[in-house]
């Protein structure tokens, strides 16, 4: 039958720990796949393999820098859009005039920040390879 080949856990392991060691094991724990602290206890002291979670600290730090660069390659974005649409609406040529310092300004930011874009992608793809 079906039920006699199931392996029920009847037997029970009692241990004491200090409320450190308890910290310890538990964050071990969190930093597995194992969804139980017993789960966990039972696979390390059966010598059964236990997946761990991988963080990648490099990985993080570029994802933090790419972050905050399409942020600002956002702000950016905005600002050139309500710039070309000053420009529609214009009608006097001081004003386009104005508009068109600001622009190159503005450009110079945004490539700028592309060109800060491109040498933090090469330095991690440098990091990466070696």
């Amino acid at each position: 039958m079906m039920s006699d080949l199931k392996d029920n856990r009847t037997k029970w392991l009692h241990v004491r720990l200090t409320p450190a060691e308890y910290a310890l094991l538990h964050r071990r724990c969190s930093q597995t796949t194992c969804r139980k602290l017993s789960d966990y206890a039972r696979r390390r002291l059966l010598g059964k393999p236990v997946t761990a979670y991988y963080r990648n600290q490099s990985l993080d730090n570029f994802m933090g820098e790419m972050v905050r660069l399409r942020q600002a390659l956002n702000s950016l974005g905005g600002n050139f859009n309500q710039a070309v649409k000053k420009l529609h609406t214009l009608e006097r040529i001081p004003e386009f005039r104005v508009w068109l310092g600001t622009w190159e300004l503005e450009r110079d930011r945004l490539l700028g920040q592309v060109e800060e874009i491109k040498n933090k992608i090469n330095t991690v793809a440098d990091q990466w390879l070696q």
